[in-house]
């Protein structure tokens, strides 16, 4: 093998580290936040603000429940501990989300409320979950206890291959990213095929019509919550796994979700899952320094003296606003032709 060869795949290892891996993870926790902002949209008819700190609120129940088992010695060689309790959390998360809804959003629906005023009230259950982590946990970062696994480290990876670069490949990574596809599926498999998911879908295409063919409106709410619960705990949990728990970076990721939301077109499943893989790799791409990338690939009278980054690590979410602006001035319906943001 060629000296050109090697530099290309080293390039490649280089690309795959820092930009493809930690963009198809950080895509997939923004997948199954985006598609609980569409269920709750498409069912429920708000967008709901409060969704970034109630994926801090489940996260906050496995780091509690994670330290518990922890502490009594509950724990599974191999596997990460907060794995384990993710299915109590979610019951706990549930509990919250239909009490919410019961006391809060249930008396809007009952007096027709318009969905700006719907929203607005999300806004307030966004402050108040918020401040309920912050209490309990505290403002400042943490990581879980036993989630610092890898499948492989850069260091077995070169000893393997004899690379001067390496692939880390962390197990939050892989569970991730194995999970959040399986349970895309499970929901896709559940909304088309399962008789309860039908009657959701109906009830999202026509209220009126749904209620005459004698589709439960409770019912249907409650397992929307259900689902939302779910997928908000698991991304929370995962998104913690992969990057550490801060409640204030749980409120920022609102705005990269809504963006995979918009951009994919708001009500669609399918384009809030494309959307979240868009505002990943395009966050991840514009602020990667390529740097070390061009000099594997451009001959030495050519290498770069700069990180040649194209966009600070601090301006981050900002691509993500940007993106979000873009696709609402050129095409407000997104990707897959969904629906425009209006107040009905």
């Amino acid at each position: 093998m060629t000296s050109d060869s090697i530099d290309i795949i080293n390039a490649f290892a280089l690309l795959t580290n820092f930009v493809i891996l930690p963009a198809l993870s950080y895509g997939s926790q923004l997948a199954l936040g985006a598609l609980a902002v569409t269920l709750v949209y498409s069912v429920l008819r708000f967008s709901n603000f409060a969704q970034g700190d109630s994926m801090a609120f489940g996260t906050m129940i496995v780091i509690l429940l994670t330290g518990f088992m922890i502490s009594r010695g509950w724990t599974i060689s191999g596997i990460p501990t907060a794995l384990l309790v993710i299915p109590i959390a979610i019951v706990f998360t549930s509990m919250y989300l239909l009490t919410i809804d019961r006391l809060i959003y249930r008396h809007y629906r009952k007096i027709k409320a318009k969905s700006i005023t719907i929203v607005m009230s999300s806004i307030g259950v966004m402050f108040v979950t918020g401040g309920i982590v912050r209490f309990v946990l505290g403002a400042t970062a943490q990581k879980f206890e036993d989630g610092e696994r890898f499948i492989f480290s850069v260091r077995e990876f070169k000893a393997y291959t004899g690379l001067e670069q390496g692939i880390a490949f962390k197990t939050s990574q892989f569970l991730t990213i194995t999970i959040a596809f399986l349970l895309v599926a499970f929901v896709f498999y559940f909304l088309q095929k399962t008789k309860t998911g039908k009657a959701m879908r109906a009830y999202s295409d026509n209220k009126e019509l749904a209620l005459l063919s004698g589709i439960d409106p409770d019912k249907m709410v409650q397992i929307t919550w259900l689902i939302v619960a779910a997928l908000t705990t698991i991304a929370g949990a995962l998104y913690g796994l992969d990057k550490g728990f801060a409640p204030q970076q749980y409120h920022l990721l609102l705005l990269p979700i809504f963006a995979s939301v918009i951009v994919g077109g708001i009500g669609s499943p399918i384009g809030a899952i494309a959307g979240a893989f868009l505002v990943a790799f395009s966050e991840i791409l514009l602020t990667y320094a390529y740097k070390k990338f061009l000099i594997y690939l451009l001959p030495l009278s050519m290498h770069p003296s700069s990180l040649v980054q194209l966009i600070g690590t601090e301006y981050k979410y900002a691509i993500s606003f940007v993106i979000l602006v873009i696709v609402l001035l050129i095409k407000p319906t997104g990707l897959f032709k969904g629906k425009v943001i209006v107040d009905e």
